[in-house]
């Protein structure tokens, strides 16, 4: 073969070389897609990702040593404040609460019978005391003897005797009752903590104990919340968090719902940040809460902190950051362009800026371009 046709051909292959890469890599990386920014209503917001959560979590605790005896409720169901929720074994407390009972009736009942022997002391108090002076006046008189005399007395004096005795008797029976009506109250006491019952309207997130299962003070057995105290527990970069207040509006994306937003408002604040992670723990609740709703599930919040009124708005994935300075990449005859910008505020997917006329065309910088320098040519 001829040294000519050999170029020939080599500089054909050169020639559809630069062709393929002219259309297939050359011009797709030097062609941007370009926009044009929006006008609008735009609300700033702020981001954050927690737990569900809750302000108050009741957990239903054993307050003796021994064994359930019976659990009316399981996890996932309401319950009303009052309701009768764990019946423990109280083993021979009530049999021990019928006696102290017992004793006390009885007790009582012998202060009555000797407030009883006590009038009928009084009663012949008051004929001893009668003949007593009768035997007085006859022996002044020399009308009785000494002897008649000495036992008026003596059985007045007896009488006295008798009635003082009656009298203590009937004091320390009175402590009797007192003391027995004590073994009551605190019987009573002790066997009330053998029911346990619910604290508040609520809804049972966790069923910890079996039925005859043997438990100790403080072991928990069920946990209840509020559904009114129920809120996502989110953290919030500090550097971000300085617009949020109170009752401020949010949207809530839940893990299990993530297509699904509900509605919800910030309830509270932490007065201390985190010195580690330097976040502020933001609180925020459901304006109506789903059910079933699961502790400790995972969720998002977005907080509502302004709305900018007729803002310029572009994509957040225009806005570039160069050195200290934000910016957008402006298409000028072909050529890209370094816009800097004043960005007001951001939502999820926008931004709005100030100093950007409303025509401009915004070059969209991608990954699989080429990167875009002051004065690169665009297509």
């Amino acid at each position: 073969m001829k040294k000519s046709v050999k170029y020939l051909i080599g500089a054909g292959i050169l020639l559809l070389g630069g062709v393929v890469f002219y259309n297939k890599v050359y011009i797709p990386k030097s062609t941007y897609t370009k926009i044009i920014p929006s006008k609008g209503d735009l609300a700033i917001q702020r981001f954050g990702i927690g737990t569900v959560d809750a302000k108050e979590i009741y957990t239903i605790n054993a307050l003796s040593a021994t064994k359930i005896k019976a659990i009316n409720v399981d996890e996932g169901e309401w319950v009303k404040k009052g309701q009768l929720l764990v019946v423990m074994d109280s083993v021979d407390l009530p049999e021990l609460l019928s006696q102290a009972k017992i004793s006390v009736q009885k007790a009582k009942l012998e202060v009555k019978a000797s407030f009883k022997d006590l009038d009928a002391l009084y009663a012949q108090k008051n004929l001893a005391r009668v003949t007593y002076e009768r035997y007085k006046k006859l022996k002044e008189k020399s009308f009785a003897s000494q002897s008649e005399y000495d036992k008026a007395q003596a059985d007045l004096k007896a009488i006295r005797a008798q009635i003082a005795a009656t009298q203590a008797h009937i004091a320390s029976a009175k402590q009797e009752v007192l003391r027995a009506q004590k073994s009551v109250d605190a019987l009573t006491v002790k066997l009330a903590e053998y029911k346990l019952y619910a604290p508040v309207d609520g809804y049972v997130i966790a069923k910890e104990a079996s039925i005859q299962e043997s438990v100790q003070p403080t072991t928990p057995i069920l946990k209840i919340v509020d559904p009114k105290d129920v809120w996502i527990k989110a953290t919030i970069d500090e550097r971000i968090s300085g617009g949020i207040h109170t009752n401020q509006k949010a949207s809530i994306t839940l893990r299990s719902a993530p297509k699904r937003t509900f509605q919800g408002y910030v309830k509270r604040i932490a007065a201390q940040s985190d010195a580690v992670t330097q976040e502020r723990e933001v609180d925020v609740a459901f304006t109506k809460l789903p059910l079933p709703f699961y502790i400790n599930e995972q969720a998002e919040v977005l907080i509502q902190t302004k709305l900018l009124h007729n803002a310029i708005k572009v994509p957040l994935n225009a806005v570039v950051h160069k050195a200290t300075q934000d910016g957008v990449w402006l298409e000028k005859n072909n050529k890209a362009h370094f816009q800097k910008i004043t960005i007001l505020g951001v939502d999820s997917s926008m931004a709005a800026v100030a100093s950007l006329p409303l025509n401009a065309a915004i070059l969209l910088p991608a990954k699989n371009k080429k990167p875009l320098l002051e004065g690169t040519r665009v297509y």
